[in-house]
């Protein structure tokens, strides 16, 4: 199965293990679904920094 990676650095989608892992995000399971990493990224951090302000209360 290949995994596919965004790279954050580039900002281009990888087939396997290209890049150093500090430049990369995933892995996905398609090409379709890392070329979204950045709005995938900014969704998923959004919602944990949310669930974190309401365990603080």
């Amino acid at each position: 199965m290949t995994e596919w990676w965004y790279n954050t650095r580039t900002s281009e989608v990888e087939e396997g293990m290209v890049s150093p892992a500090i430049d990369r995000a995933g892995p996905f399971a398609s090409r379709e679904e890392a070329e979204q990493a950045p709005r995938l990224i900014e969704e998923r951090s959004r919602r944990w920094a949310e669930e974190d302000s309401r365990d603080g209360d």
